[in-house]
């Protein structure tokens, strides 16, 4: 009912996006980003107090132009390295698999980042239009992370779908908003945002800051900015669930974003200069507010949205709101891509366990898709929601993986020249080069900017998180290759020969039907020697078994271990070793009668004996376990209805036995069948 009906593997070719939906699907975080980047740019600013929003331009200009070199960088990113991947296939291929984990435990980060950061923006949203929810914020934001889940659980395509629309009716709204409010400015009724009459006193008593205590302001406002940029290689990540031309259609829709992007933020800025938008990150830094205690500060665009529309009731408001906080929940959608499809690559390459690179019924990475709505709800829940909290561990991957990303296209061309001699492409790989190396030399530079000003704010906990999954992550390459090692088949010949003698052991507790059924299994493989072991933990009870055994003329010797201090599975364990030990080219093949039920919690009445030895014993070299079942009425009464399997409805239903087997035989040469 959540997930839809499975799709079978042949399917996967019509899950391919077209532009269209993977605008929405990959660039819904950039394109969010502009509801909270420029309110970033004057929490910050306003630290000092509101002489220092004159700056606001100049860094809002500084975080374009810092966008347009990552999208032109990534758009030469997507056209050489279309198999998908992104930053981690590139830095991995040209600068070293270590650098590429770099690339790939940054980006991992910062995906959970990104969801706990939209999806708290979202509901802070949601909480401007009405504050009696702010006491459910957490709630909300983990029930939304839920949704998030199981829509996408149902499939890129389908969720891209439902994804599209608020997309494009928060592009719309806002373009709407902005247009109408920068034509009441050149018409002379420019609107007035209801924090504008307050100050703001600064955080600390010296407000005049100059030298370095200035730069580091506006250089902390500026890598607050930077949160417009995020999201931004989810594209180049993303490439091979495009339709053919992937590349091209990756690089158009590469555009596409950017172009939306800058427009928005831009516009939004421009609209918060216009409006005397006002700020702070404590409500009672507002000089001029009655009672700050308290007071719910509506977000910039919330405040935008009322100056604009003509107040908080007018529907023009509520429309920006609802659009905004969609578009932000929504927002988290690019990382519920990313993440899976990153996380599917670390995984083939052995950095990550194998599970994450299996599709699930619905032909997406469902285990990378729980495993990050899981990390990202912990973290809503930990930090509360908050996103003032949250969004000091952001974007410092991004930029990471920007400046290693550039740098290994940088190198990529470096070899390409070294082996082209067309002179028109020899040009065209100049200027790639060219903008790479721009890239490269400025978001390295953002990139120091940003752990400068925001290592002691939080994003310590980001770089400690990522340099611990980098670790975790050789580790399980490690394992994975010792592993693969000890499994390779060296000597055909050597790990093909044949025991020298099977022993049989049958595990004994009393003599009933399941103890009969596991002696006459046993005795089918026609062992070298068969025998049935009891631990004598009661004389009483051991009586009766030697009893049983001669009246029914058991043909097995009953071998009886005591047990003084009434342990069953150490002296069972104990004596199978020794027989190995006294035959060590002999194998031992142990039978255990087990109880078959039909209810879960009959299995706590039942087979916790057989669970401990079984345990045990497939530690010990030269012995094989075998279950043999005993099916109890409960589990084959025709009552009882028949469960799923697990896998099962990803498998698909099984072809009619008898049918497929004719039909399989009717289409085989007549020799053959």
């Amino acid at each position: 009912m959540v997930i839809g009906r499975a799709r079978r593997s042949e399917e996967l070719g019509e899950t391919l996006l077209p532009k269209r939906i993977a605008l929405p699907i990959f660039a819904s975080d950039p394109l969010s980003s502009v509801a909270y980047a420029t309110q970033e740019i004057l929490l910050v600013l306003t630290l000092g107090g509101l002489a220092y929003l004159h700056f606001t331009p100049w860094i809002a200009g500084a975080v374009v132009a810092l966008m347009t070199v990552v999208v032109l960088s990534y758009r030469q990113v997507v056209r050489a390295y279309p198999s998908g991947g992104g930053s981690y296939a590139v830095v991995s291929t040209n600068l070293g698999p270590s650098a590429g984990l770099v690339v790939g435990a940054s980006l991992l980060v910062d995906y959970v980042m990104t969801v706990a950061v939209s999806v708290a923006s979202g509901v802070d949203n949601i909480v401007s239009a009405l504050p009696s929810l702010a006491d459910y914020r957490v709630l909300m934001a983990l029930g939304f992370v839920g949704l998030l889940t199981a829509l996408n659980l149902r499939g890129m395509r389908e969720s891209g779908r439902l994804f599209a629309a608020p997309t494009y009716l928060f592009v719309g709204g806002v373009l709407i908003m902005i247009g109408t409010g920068l034509l009441r400015y050149l018409l002379g009724d420019a609107p007035v945002a209801e924090s504008s009459a307050y100050g703001i006193t600064p955080q600390k008593n010296d407000v005049d800051l100059a030298g370095i205590a200035l730069v580091m302001l506006v250089l902390r406002a500026f890598s607050s900015g930077c949160t417009a940029l995020t999201g931004v290689e989810a594209i180049s990540n993303g490439v091979p669930a495009f339709r053919k031309p992937k590349s091209q259609n990756a690089a158009y829709t590469l555009a596409a974003m950017g172009i939306i992007a800058v427009v928005l933020f831009v516009g939004v800025t421009t609209l918060a200069i216009v409006a005397n938008v006002h700020i702070a990150d404590d409500p009672c830094r507002l000089t001029g507010l009655p009672h700050c205690a308290g007071y719910p500060q509506r977000t910039v665009i919330a405040q935008l949205a009322a100056a604009v529309f003509g107040g908080s009731h007018s529907f023009g408001f509520y429309y920006i709101q609802a659009a905004t906080a969609l578009i932000l929940i929504l927002a988290a959608n690019t990382a519920f891509n990313g993440f899976p499809l990153l996380s599917s690559i670390l995984a083939q390459d052995s950095y990550l366990p194998r599970q994450l690179h299996n599709r699930g019924d619905r032909l997406v990475f469902s285990n990378g898709i729980v495993a990050l709505a899981v990390v990202a709800g912990l973290l809503l829940y930990v930090f509360k929601a908050s996103v003032s909290s949250l969004i000091h561990l952001y974007i410092l991957g991004v930029f990471t993986s920007f400046t290693l990303s550039q740098t290994g296209m940088v190198r990529h061309w470096n070899r390409a020249l070294c082996t082209e001699t067309d002179p028109v492409r020899r040009r065209r790989q100049h200027l790639a080069r060219a903008v790479n190396s721009t890239g490269a030399a400025v978001t390295g530079l953002v990139l120091v900017i940003v752990l400068a000003t925001k290592f002691t704010q939080g994003a310590w906990l980001a770089v400690v998180a990522a340099a611990v999954l980098w670790l975790m992550m050789r580790g399980i390459r490690r394992q994975y290759d010792r592993t693969s090692a000890e499994l390779a088949v060296t000597d055909p010949r050597q790990d093909s020969v044949p025991p020298s003698r099977v022993l049989a052991i049958v595990l004994v507790s009393t003599l009933h039907r399941p103890t009969l059924r596991a002696l006459a299994y046993a005795r089918a493989f026609r062992p070298d020697h068969l025998e049935a072991l009891t631990v004598a933990v009661d004389q009483e009870s051991l009586s009766t078994l030697r009893r049983q055994w001669d009246d029914f003329d058991i043909q097995v010797p009953l071998t009886v271990l005591e047990s003084p201090y009434r342990e069953i599975t150490r002296p069972a364990v104990q004596y199978v070793r020794s027989v190995r030990r006294d035959g060590p080219n002999d194998v031992i093949a142990v039978f255990i009668p087990e109880y078959v039920v039909g209810h879960w919690w009959e299995n706590l009445l039942h087979n916790q004996t057989a669970l401990w030895l079984k345990s045990r014993l497939l530690f010990t070299p030269g012995v094989t376990v075998t279950s043999v079942p005993w099916q109890l009425s409960s589990a084959t009464s025709p009552r009882r209805p028949i469960a799923r399997a697990p896998g099962s409805v990803r498998r698909g239903e099984p072809p009619n036995t008898a049918k497929h087997i004719t039909a399989h035989a009717a289409s085989q040469p007549p020799d053959t069948q």
